[in-house]
């Protein structure tokens, strides 16, 4: 059998040599730069909006008033006993010039200023953001925090709200994101990868190959962040990680186990492996393609930080690729059969699994394929009803943790004493001759508790308002809603909403469009690409069917272990679509393993032989795959965002619903019952099923005899 000239490169007996020789020169020149990915990034929630958002253009006029790089840092000293006492009073008027010395503090401290209840008095220190950006702020607000504690009398607690605190506790959970991850994920597919392969050795080559293709793409993103103005952020550097070792090791596991079944038929290794990478090649580059093509949609979003996650999952797909199809190989064959110690693939032996577990298992399915694929699809709906308890309206910042955060602690003492949202107001910028009446109609919106006096300069005029309610709650999103309408309806104003609250508002308004867009987009792409590659309209038309079925039981069941296991009170607005677009893209990775070797076993078995014997060969590696990708993001657990967990959790439970349930059950149910009809309107399906003994041989047919199907 002819192999293509790709895999006689990658596994030649001297060309092996300089595909390793590349490599080590890729990763020598990729380190450096995967390290300063971090430097990159931009996680304030500004820089995720497009720049046609009102809150984006009402933060771009903003610079005209004041320096676009403070922020302020709310001191508050509450005493809960009773009223505060003159010794407070004179602590509290001390800080404020003791606040002047703190590194980073700017401009001029405001306070102390009583609260209505006489219980609490509050200071605002504006801060100064410096060239290494949200990332100096912990520093800063220890620094500001240990200030105003020093010499506190007794009685008198001390907390630190606003948006420096809140940075810092979000930089604080970003802290050292990147390794957790790393760390997490590489024991995770380490243990997978020993229990899979039962060899104390072979499984450091798919984590090493791994480890080279996230350092590359790392490097690539960084000179893209840097030079082309990718958007980067904790959150898509982090799923990069995920996403690389995952989808990296799922292509190992399916190279690896056909190299396995070849090393049983040919005795050179070199060869075994040219074919290995011949058959097993064209599915897995399907799929990473499948896989890219459906990230890539993502740039279509309005929402800087999802479309800035397109492009670098699709990079991280791509490099993981080509690691995997050309450095793992060579590695394969420079080392030879040892690695599968103490189960060597021998010569001449027959291919286990023939008559193993996933071949018993499907020769019960067709037994009554109609019954099982029916009541699989019951089950899965059940499993949907979950969704009717989703709540996919944002994380408030007390929601956004795993962990009460002290600026969480904080923000309650504030809103005990002071209107809620005092730290964070609504910023208008109108129209200088309109500033009179834009500040009497935002007065009048219900939600607004005070308005300050308009800043005019030139012919704008800047106004801010302050909430009743707290910056992040659904009642302020409200209020800065309703506030637009009524300022947007005044003539000649030119009024535009911002602040804190509107970014939220801007961010949720952006994440729903983008699922609105991108959802129906992926579908449409993944059905396209797997009728190019099944050459089918029905086949395509039910796979994508499953997928979706699929997705919704996941997140039917997500949505119920968040409300009554996690005790999350709401998913991000974000979450719908990044679990539908992992799920769905790599969910048609396992489609595409399991159909390219049913077609063509089709070809020489008919369809209901040929869905039987695809599954017995790719039942045991798909699943492994799908136990490798379920660890490798439930590794996002391990930190302390709920979005993140949220995530993890959601898709590697629908990796696992899919591997073990839709792509082995209910797709192979089907292709039992519908039959040859899968594969209209291609000739496949006039190809002429055996008769019901012949179709269903017990035991199966001895996979080593069938040499030229691939997957």
């Amino acid at each position: 059998m002819a192999t293509g000239g790709v895999a006689r490169l990658v596994c030649g007996r001297r060309s092996k040599w300089i595909v390793l020789a590349l490599w080590i020169g890729i990763l020598i020149l990729a380190a450096p730069l995967a390290g300063k990915l971090s430097s990159v990034q931009k996680n304030d929630n500004s820089a995720w909006l497009p720049g046609g958002a009102e809150a984006t253009q009402v933060a771009d006029l903003q610079r005209q008033f004041q320096p676009d790089d403070i922020a302020p840092a709310i001191v508050v000293y509450e005493r809960t006993s009773g009223t505060i006492t003159p010794a407070d009073l004179e602590k509290a008027t001390a800080d404020v010039a003791r606040m002047k010395t703190v590194s980073g503090v700017t401009g001029e401290v405001v306070g102390p200023i009583p609260a209505p209840d006489k219980q609490a008095i509050e200071v605002i220190v504006p801060v100064r953001i410096d060239d290494d950006g949200w990332d100096a702020l912990p520093a800063i607000a220890d620094s500001i925090k240990a200030t105003a504690e020093t010499g506190a009398p007794p009685g008198l607690d001390v907390y630190l709200a606003g948006p420096v605190a809140t940075a810092a506790d979000s930089a604080g959970a970003f802290e050292g994101i990147d390794g957790t991850l790393l760390y997490t994920t590489l024991t995770i597919v380490a243990i997978i990868l020993l229990v899979t392969y039962r060899s104390p050795v072979l499984w450091l080559l798919p984590i090493s190959v791994a480890g080279v293709a996230l350092a590359s793409s790392q490097g690539v993103i960084y000179l893209l962040a840097k030079h082309a103005g990718l958007a980067v952020n904790a959150q898509s550097a982090g799923i990069l990680t995920v996403l690389v070792f995952g989808a990296g090791t799922d292509y190992a596991l399916l190279l690896v186990a056909r190299y396995r079944e070849e090393l049983r038929r040919h005795e050179d290794r070199h060869e075994a492996m040219q074919f290995a990478l011949h058959r097993a090649g064209p599915a897995i580059i399907a799929s990473a393609a499948t896989v890219a093509v459906g990230m890539l949609c993502l740039t279509l979003a309005e929402l800087n930080s999802t479309s800035g996650l397109g492009p670098v999952a699709a990079i991280g797909i791509v490099v993981g690729l080509a690691a995997m199809i050309s450095l793992l190989p060579a590695l394969l064959v420079i080392c030879g059969r040892w690695l599968f110690w103490p189960v060597r693939p021998r010569f001449g032996t027959a291919e286990p699994t023939a008559t193993g577990f996933w071949a018993r298992l499907g020769a019960r399915i067709a037994r009554h394929p109609r019954r099982v694929w029916i009541g699989t699809a019951v089950a899965l709906g059940a499993m949907a009803l979950g969704l009717l308890q989703s709540n996919a309206v944002g994380l408030t910042s007390a929601q956004q943790f795993t962990t009460e955060q002290p600026s969480t602690v904080a923000e309650q003492a504030l809103a005990r004493h002071f209107p809620a949202g005092g730290g964070q107001p609504v910023t208008v910028i109108a129209n200088a001759s309109s500033a009179e009446r834009v500040s009497r109609e935002l007065a009048a919106v219900p939600g607004i508790s005070e308005v300050a006096e308009p800043v005019v300069k030139g012919d704008l005029a800047m106004i801010d308002g302050t909430l009743a309610n707290p910056p992040d709650s659904a009642a302020a999103q409200r209020t800065v809603e309703q506030a637009r309408d009524t300022l947007h309806a005044i003539p000649g104003a030119n009024a535009k909403v911002g602040g804190y609250t509107a970014v939220v508002v801007d961010i949720n308004d952006a994440n729903r469009h983008d699922n609105r867009l991108i959802i129906p987009l992926v579908l449409l792409v993944v059905l396209i690409i797997l009728g190019l590659l099944l050459r089918a309209i029905v086949a395509p038309l039910i796979l994508i069917a499953t997928v979706v079925l699929s997705f919704a039981a996941a997140l039917g069941v997500s949505v119920l272990m968040f409300r009554h296991v996690f005790g999350f009170e709401a998913e991000d607005t974000s979450f719908p679509l990044f679990v539908f677009v992992f799920l769905v893209a790599l969910g048609i990775d396992y489609n595409i393993f399991l159909m390219t070797r049913v077609r063509e076993e089709t070809l020489q078995h008919g369809t209901r032989r040929g869905a039987l014997i695809g599954l017995a060969a790719t039942g045991g590696v798909i699943t492994s795959a799908g136990i490798v990708l379920a660890g490798t993001f439930s590794a996002l657990a391990s930190l302390p965002l709920v979005a993140f967990v949220e995530i993890g959790f959601a898709v590697a439970f629908g990796v696992l619903l899919d591997t073990m349930i839709v792509r082995s059950v209910l797709v192979t149910a089907l292709n039992l019952d519908v039959g040859r009809w899968m594969w209209w309107p291609s000739k496949l399906m006039h190809k002429r099923d055996p008769g019901p003994d012949e179709a269903l041989p017990t035991p199966p047919p001895a996979l080593a005899d069938v040499h030229r199907s691939d997957y």
